[in-house]
């Protein structure tokens, strides 16, 4: 376990595959116990078999942009755990959205997720947080939430949202001992980018970039608050 590692239970969300299947093993890596949540049930179980020899490991059929749901996973994880320290918002969806295509129910569910479904996570960790004064929210963002990629421009929107809600609740904490972590990645090698013909001749960062990021802003001494981090290839 890491020098100033404080916490034990971690809740990952999209942590079935690509940054958040990292993330989820950096953790345990740790020594923590982690709560992996995902909507493919299927990708669960394969995901409790591949990390069988991790007791730490729970796993929780959920679907963030449904608030019931996120909120019955985090009941879950403190009657498993205890409590929830950490949580990592990392579900996320990039869809067609270019404004002039029209593609409405995309944009809804990326706005259902990307945003909503952060805040659901937040509002169900975070009152129990601030009564212990001791927590981490780390929310993955992205490189487009600093600049609009014309052919992302809703994306981009919900990305730019994420960094904001970050920034605002890193203020809204201050001095409760919670802490909040806005991680930014550039183009990570996901099934997302390997299936995009944008970025097939790019240098592409591995998941794992993004989980050791995670490890380093909430392996930080107390009195340290990383507020922002921003992984581009070189």
């Amino acid at each position: 376990m890491e020098k100033h590692l404080e916490y034990n239970t971690a809740l990952v969300t999209g942590a079935t595959s690509g940054i958040g299947k990292a993330i989820t093993k950096r953790l345990l890596q740790l020594g923590m116990n982690v709560v992996a949540v995902g909507r493919n049930e299927e990708k669960l179980e394969a995901l409790k078999s591949e990390f069988d020899h991790h007791t730490k490991l729970f796993v929780i059929q959920a679907n963030v942009s449904k608030q019931q749901e996120i909120e019955s996973a985090v009941k879950q994880a403190e009657t498993q755990f205890g409590s929830v320290d950490v949580l990592v918002n990392n579900a996320g969806k990039m869809g067609s959205s270019r404004i002039l295509e029209g593609e409405t129910s995309d944009w809804d569910d990326m706005i259902d997720i990307n945003i909503k479904g952060l805040l659901y996570g937040v509002d169900a960790v975070v009152g129990a947080m601030v009564n212990k004064q001791k927590g981490h929210i780390v929310n993955i963002c992205s490189d487009s939430g600093f600049e609009v990629i014309e052919r992302l421009s809703v994306y981009c929107a919900t990305k730019f949202s994420v960094r904001a809600i970050s920034i605002g609740l890193e203020k809204e904490l201050a001095n409760t001992g919670v802490r909040v972590s806005n991680i930014s990645p550039g183009m990570v090698e996901t099934g997302l980018s390997a299936n995009s013909p944008f970025e097939e001749n790019r240098k592409k960062l591995e998941p794992k970039d993004i989980a050791n990021a995670v490890a380093y802003a909430i392996s930080q001494p107390s009195y340290v608050n990383v507020n922002e981090i921003t992984v581009r290839p070189s």
